[in-house]
């Protein structure tokens, strides 16, 4: 799924990315899981980590430009987590999920665990993030958070990979 140019933020145009959207849909549907070399075990592709790329919660969509980038690179995930025998950062910690019990919708604390695997492809530098919910939960694709941030400090270039919040980025 090559980009034909390179569109710049808001000049992403509705057929764009309709086809952009649609081409990642049919490729996340026929993924059902990869084995992740890192983790010894399949990385899962359920409707949360899809719904992720288009959403930083449930309540608050991306911006279309980064929901657009997100889903261009999807392709890129599954090759990543094969071939992952690395992992660059582990997050360790617990949040706020959402889940239904006896018909209504609660939040429940519960850990969870996420894995960074960076991947330089090309042109693209992307960060495929796998999360695992729970003691006992399986690991699922969480995220994939393309191209990072350079920031100079004291004449020195560092790379800003996220902003401190795996859950968000």
């Amino acid at each position: 799924m090559k980009m034909p140019g390179k569109p710049k933020n808001g000049e992403i145009s509705e057929e764009l990315f309709l086809k952009v959207k649609q081409s990642a849909e049919e490729i996340y549907q026929n993924t059902k899981s990869v084995y992740c070399p890192y983790l010894k075990q399949d990385i899962s592709f359920n409707s949360s980590g899809f719904e992720h790329m288009k959403f930083s919660n449930h309540e608050k969509a991306r911006v279309r430009f980064e929901q657009y980038t997100r889903l261009k690179l999807f392709y890129l995930v599954p090759e990543i987590l094969k071939k992952s025998h690395t992992v660059q950062g582990v997050y360790d910690g617990q949040e706020w999920e959402r889940e239904k019990s006896h018909g209504k919708w609660q939040k429940v604390l519960k850990g969870v665990k996420y894995f960074e695997f960076i991947a330089v492809i090309g042109k693209a530098r992307i960060k495929v993030i796998v999360r695992k919910l729970g003691e006992n939960g399986s690991h699922t694709f969480w995220s994939i958070i393309p191209f990072w941030k350079m920031k100079v400090i004291d004449g020195k270039i560092f790379r800003v990979l996220h902003d401190g919040n795996p859950q968000e980025d």
